[in-house]
């Protein structure tokens, strides 16, 4: 008989409480593999593809594209016997003796649920009265004990037509009334009432009719309130112009009036205010900087560029930084540490997991590069190239970002000079690189033309003493005015 298996969410990593369905990459009726991709889920740290952990027929979709769900939350059920045969329901009125009522596979695999099927149910309740043994999903299994609270894409209210985007291609599947969304609100009912020539009006100025509040008789839009709302959208009363890039209007709520787009705090960008915030008031900040002549670097830049074995990575004056930083950290051990609130104790690592501040289009994320003090200058390079392009990509796992210790954030690739970097939550120290300008500099006695550079080190006061602060950011300085240098240390 069939065997219906529901995929409850699965920790996706690190004690994740909850994520968003972005993407299913099967319908009701698809026949599935083990490990088999079969959906794609946003966390608050990356995009994450969950694998099936069952063979079978998908029966049912359970959760809509665009909703966040609790882990423990069933998204998906599985036929994981679909050839087997169903057992013979009882004799209904009106039916001939033996006559019986099976629920063909067809039927099955398009999601019906056709009257009557009370064995169909039955196998459904049966398998949900028996409690699932831990699956390896490939990422995670911490299942929650409570039911999911869903919060659908867009439930702050409903966007103008002229800005909202286009709804989302429902699943094939229907989603069961206890699981579906509350429909939001629509702003007005019906028809906007309108006489044709301020519809006309209304196309010609590309004002949507949706957007406009009535003050006509009878709510009915007049010319004045469409010349009206046309003046609060001209390009010299806003700060934004139409054809401007918004990527923002397809997540977020325009407001009745048009200057304001509403979008929830979702995602990295959550995580990224909560450990912010957590860091900025936990730690003592303290910042030291330098300016220092990185011609020779740029020089060693060059001449990495033109050597054949680091044809196939991607060689930047960062990757000199980054060396710089894991020497100093060498000579200066203390600087890579944590502290303990809860046990009162400070925490020095014997391992680098260098940590790389990547801006994404979801946000900040910072991966590390494990056991960086191990690599030598191509594998570290090969190493960083790989650990950007995915963070870019949006694929960045939690185990990538997981147990970092010191960080490099490279501010110049923005035209940025310095700043006061914010530590990474558990670490000590960041460094902030910034451009590399050509300035005028004081060059063997005389004046000249020279690649300069600005250098900040944040770290946490509690365990770092503005002596091992300064003495840090010095080394790597010294490193990276001579690259020479490394090879006395190293």
């Amino acid at each position: 008989m069939p065997t219906y298996q529901q995929f409850p969410l699965p920790d996706a990593g690190e004690g994740l409480t909850e994520a968003e369905i972005v993407e299913w990459h099967v319908a009701v009726g698809d026949t599935v593999e083990v490990n088999q991709t079969i959906v794609e889920i946003e966390t608050a740290k990356s995009l994450v593809d969950l694998p099936c952990p069952w063979a079978g027929v998908v029966t049912r979709i359970l959760v809509e594209t665009g909703t966040t769900v609790d882990v423990g939350t069933p998204i998906i059920e599985i036929d994981t016997d679909p050839t087997g045969a169903a057992p013979a329901a009882p004799e209904v009125a009106g039916q001939g003796a033996g006559s019986v009522h099976h629920v063909g596979g067809a039927e099955r695999h398009r999601g019906v649920e056709p009257g009557g099927s009370d064995e169909i149910e039955a196998a459904r309740a049966a398998a949900s009265d028996v409690t699932p043994a831990r699956e390896a999903v490939l990422v995670g299994y911490g299942l929650a004990d409570a039911g999911a609270t869903r919060r659908p894409r867009g439930a702050q209210g409903d966007a103008p037509a002229a800005v909202a985007s286009a709804p989302a291609t429902a699943p094939p599947a229907a989603v069961p009334a206890s699981a579906a969304p509350a429909p939001t609100t629509p702003a007005r009912a019906g028809r906007v009432l309108a006489k044709p020539p301020v519809r006309k009006l209304a196309r010609d100025l590309g004002v949507d009719l949706d957007s406009v509040s009535p003050t006509g008789p009878g709510g009915i839009v007049t010319r004045e309130d469409v010349l009206g709302r046309a003046a609060q959208a001209e390009a010299r009363t806003l700060a934004t112009y139409p054809g401007d890039d918004m990527p923002w209007l397809a997540s977020g709520t325009v407001s009745a009036d048009g200057r304001a787009t509403r979008v929830p705090v979702k995602s990295v960008r959550k995580r990224t205010a909560e450990a912010m915030v957590a860091s900025a008031f936990t730690a003592p900040h303290v910042t030291v900087f330098h300016t220092v002549d990185v011609t020779r670097t740029m020089k060693l830049v060059e001449k990495l560029r033109a050597d054949r074995d680091f044809a196939d990575v991607r060689v930047t004056p960062l990757l000199i930084a980054a060396k710089a930083l894991l020497l100093a950290v060498r000579r200066h051990p203390e600087i890579n540490a944590s502290w303990d609130e809860a046990a009162q104790e400070i925490v020095y690592k014997h391992y680098v997991n260098l940590g790389i501040a990547a801006a994404t289009p979801r946000g900040l994320v910072v991966p590390n590069v494990k056991d960086a003090h191990r690599l030598g200058l191509l594998e570290l390079a090969t190493a960083l190239g790989e650990l950007t392009a995915t963070a870019r990509a949006g694929r960045t796992s939690p185990a990538d970002m997981a147990d970092g210790t010191i960080t490099v954030t490279n501010v110049g690739v923005f035209g940025i000079d310095t700043g006061t970097p914010i530590l990474n939550p558990g670490e000590a120290a960041i460094l902030a690189f910034g451009a590399i300008r050509l300035q005028p500099w004081v060059h063997k006695g005389k004046v000249k033309v020279r690649h300069v550079t600005q250098l900040a080190l944040s770290f946490d006061h509690r365990l770092v003493d503005g002596g091992l602060g300064s003495r840090v950011l010095a080394d790597v300085a010294a490193v990276l005015a001579d690259p020479a240098q490394a090879l006395v240390w190293g």
